[in-house]
């Protein structure tokens, strides 16, 4: 039975222990009643080995990691449980979100399972975080990550489990020797990708939600940038986790520059000349390629902009309002070309400089 596994919370921090104890409250009051041990893992010294102490947690030193993947695998191997279950330092932990993930492992099948994971709602949240939300979870346009994805059933397949919001059967990290070494950012995926290799299944809990902050617009841009690069060089790394989509973002910003160019051309060459670009009765008539140029950009950003509000009220943030929804279409195109130019940045890595290299790390543990 569930209630009798023992289970291992595993917390990598850095530099941020006011969240941290936070995130610790969340622990101190969880409804599940089975043996549990609360880990947090970080370089001695830092300020959230203090409030580890404070709420009766286990501080382990983390021995110089520069990546939270290694900082994971130190800590792995020090703890004996059966289930770890993993989250960041900068969430706010619902009282029964041990309880809903660790009730699945009565299934045989039943490797490890996550739940989406949202930005609050309410005043924790600024407005641009709740809209950065909204955009992150949108019914579509975001190359398939999976913050606000919920499977329509209680229990969903998933080919990968968000790192802020999973549980995993110990034994089942110890065959696949946990994280991948050296990794930066995509290293939940790369597990992931792993764990099914062997033949492993995962899961969703649609019902398992944590809520997460969110960065703000200048620091989310350079997450989501990281994100890009890291997705490429993990697919470089292992094939199989290759996806049209992430290539179809790391084209956006070439598209975007080529059709500002095609509209300035055109607008140079009289092609937004009045009245005969805005005149209706003229619709049927052949354009001339300066009009094309014009238009054909022009459509295209007021199709973006129709998607991008669609996906965005469509999606599953609790942040969504009117507010947010109008929004969501700028920060759309700002994540898009951050994650592209990271998509970039990784070919020319690859391709060019013939050196991948190791990742960037957007908290940048050395």
């Amino acid at each position: 039975m569930a209630d009798g596994l023992r289970v291992c919370v595993l917390i990598p921090t850095l530099r941020n222990a006011n969240e941290l104890d936070i995130a610790l409250s969340g622990m101190d009051n969880q409804t599940w009643q089975g043996p549990l041990e609360v880990v947090v893992v970080g370089p001695n010294g830092d300020a959230g080995q203090k409030v580890t102490q404070s709420h009766a947690a286990r501080w382990i030193d983390d021995e110089g990691s520069r990546t939270r993947a290694d900082a994971c695998n130190i800590a792995l191997k020090q703890i004996e449980c059966d289930i770890v279950c993993f989250t960041d330092d900068d969430v706010w932990i619902p009282e029964d979100w041990i309880e809903n993930l660790v009730r699945w492992f009565d299934r045989d099948d039943v490797a490890g399972v996550g739940g989406p994971n949202f930005a609050p709602p309410d005043s924790r949240s600024t407005f641009w975080q709740r809209v950065i939300d909204v955009t992150f979870c949108s019914k579509w346009v975001t190359a398939g990550t999976n913050y606000g994805n919920r499977g329509t059933d209680a229990l969903s397949p998933a080919e990968q489990l968000p790192g802020v919001n999973a549980a995993y059967r110990k034994s089942v990290l110890d065959e696949v020797g946990g994280f991948d070494e050296g990794a930066i950012g995509c290293e939940d995926a790369m597990m992931d990708y792993r764990i099914e290799q062997q033949g492993h299944k995962l899961w969703q809990d649609r019902d398992a939600i944590m809520w997460h902050r969110r960065r703000d617009p200048q620091r989310v841009r350079k997450q989501i940038r990281n994100y890009g690069l890291v997705r490429i060089l993990a697919a470089h790394q292992h094939s199989g986790m290759r996806a049209w989509s992430h290539t179809a973002v790391g084209m956006f910003p070439l598209l975007v520059l080529a059709a500002f160019t095609s509209f300035c051309i055109g607008v140079m060459n009289g092609g937004l000349a009045w009245p005969e670009f805005w005149d209706i009765s003229t619709a049927t008539v052949p354009m001339e390629w300066p009009r094309t140029a014009v238009h054909t950009p022009v459509s295209l950003a007021g199709l973006y902009i129709v998607l991008c509000w669609l996906g965005a009220a469509m999606g599953n943030s609790p942040s969504r309002t009117i507010r947010t929804i109008i929004v969501a279409p700028l920060m759309t195109f700002l994540m898009h070309w951050s994650y592209g130019m990271g998509v970039i940045t990784a070919w020319w890595r690859i391709h060019i400089s013939k050196k991948p290299g190791l990742q960037i790390d957007d908290k940048n543990r050395s």
